[in-house]
């Protein structure tokens, strides 16, 4: 029973963002909840349940779904049937990094680059919750209130479950200010089947939607470094970054040949990883099971529907939160002299333009790749953030410059991990 209340509030956690996917672009909320339980189990077999990962529907390709539904002669189901190319890439990308080695790989993305990266991803989420809260301030304020006090005063089995705590309260309080319609529930089956779709396939909503992954791989190598760090493993070592691309990829092909939305790993759960304290894989697993499980439950998905955003964005206040103070914590342990422009330069390139992604269509700093996909906000400073430190580490040293411990941008040393019990 413990174990599954720890899954039920990482499912709590993923449910608001995953269904969002499908109401946006015409997918089914059901099958994009089977796909996302299902996707993760996949995630988890191929990379031996070692990752405390979850699943769920990627946000990257909202355009591009969208951009293929408007063109003549074509629909969703070819979008959905472009995942299968999505997929192929992120194993092709897998083999690639498979064959150069994860010392190599990690050379590429030392403290001094993670750290920044870690802080943007929490950052630019900022927005959503504050944009959730701002529906209603005073529940918004009370859920998080309920989150912080059960996570730090409560004691036994209570302070694992500050989530499930704090949508409660916050529910409870938002059903006193008159926000709570009860009107989906009631009209809701109580069982129902997903209605799955069977893909389409074609060269151009391949050439819209499979570029966009170029854009998501380099999402996905933050949020494994985010992971990682939360619970600290080095997951590119064990199980492999190969492997956890493999996984993402493979689930994302499955979720394509269903009709489902592409999946990502989720940032909303890797913030409860951080608040929680409990890492164990399993538990993601179980949540995995239950979201499945509930795939088939009209009236589960219903009542989560009326959750008002108030709530979500009080318990997202504290998830991203936690996820840039990691971000901040793997910086400072890795002891940096951020007065030496060598390192500043890179902490500061990467915060400024992962940071201008929150402007959206409005930031200036946007490289296109194809009208639908492009380098900007988190996947543009990922990728300057890696090539400037790559580039300032092969300049010659000053004398002056010279530090026995950060003698380059590109050879810091890692941060050790902590033994964490995962019990």
């Amino acid at each position: 029973m413990r174990n599954f209340i720890l899954a039920f509030q990482h499912v709590l956690a993923m449910f608001g963002a995953t269904v969002l996917v499908p109401l946006l672009t015409g997918l089914n909320p059901g099958v994009a909840l089977f796909t996302a339980g299902v996707g993760t189990l996949i995630f988890h077999l191929i990379t031996g349940g070692k990752v405390p990962v979850f699943l769920g529907s990627s946000f990257a390709f909202i355009a591009g779904i969208l951009a293929v539904k408007a063109i003549p002669g074509l629909g969703i189901a070819h979008a959905t049937g472009a995942f299968m190319g999505v997929g192929v890439v992120y194993i092709l990308m897998a083999a690639l990094v498979y064959f150069v080695g994860p010392d190599k790989v990690k050379k590429v993305f030392p403290p001094i680059v993670t750290g920044p990266i870690i802080i943007v991803i929490g950052l630019i989420l900022a927005p959503v919750a504050v944009g959730m809260a701002a529906d209603h301030w005073a529940v918004a304020i009370i859920t998080m209130a309920a989150v912080i006090l059960t996570g730090i005063v409560a004691k036994g089995f209570f302070r694992f479950i500050p989530i499930i705590t704090g949508v409660i309260v916050g529910y409870l309080a938002a059903m006193a200010f008159g926000l709570v319609d009860m009107t989906l529930v009631a009209e809701a089956a109580w069982l129902r089947l997903p209605e799955f779709m069977a893909p389409k396939f074609s060269l151009q909503a391949f050439s819209i939607i499979v570029p966009i992954a170029l854009v998501t791989m380099i999402e996905h190598i933050g949020d494994i470094t985010t992971n990682g760090a939360v619970v600290g493993k080095n997951f590119f070592d064990e199980p492999g970054l190969h492997r956890t691309l493999l996984g993402d990829g493979i689930a994302t092909a499955f979720a394509g040949i269903l009709g489902g939305p592409a999946n990502t790993t989720y940032g909303e759960n890797t913030g409860v990883l951080a608040v929680t304290k409990n890492y164990n894989p399993h538990i993601l697993e179980l949540a995995a099971v239950i979201a499945l499980l509930l795939s088939f439950v009209g009236k589960f998905g219903a009542l989560i529907q009326t959750i008002p955003p108030a709530v979500m964005g009080g318990v997202s206040f504290i998830l991203f939160g936690m996820i840039a103070s990691i971000g901040v914590k793997t910086l400072v342990d890795s002891g940096p002299d951020l007065s030496n422009l060598r390192n500043s330069s890179v902490v500061f390139i990467i915060l400024i333009t992962g940071i201008m992604g929150i402007l959206g269509e409005n930031n200036p700093l946007i490289i296109n790749i194809t009208t639908q996909a492009s380098f900007s906000g988190l996947s543009l400073a990922a990728a300057l953030g890696i090539v400037l430190n790559l580039v300032i580490g092969l300049l010659p040293i000053r004398e002056a410059e010279a530090d026995p411990i950060h003698e380059t941008a590109g050879t810091q040393v890692p941060v050790p991990a902590k033994k964490i019990n995962e019990n």
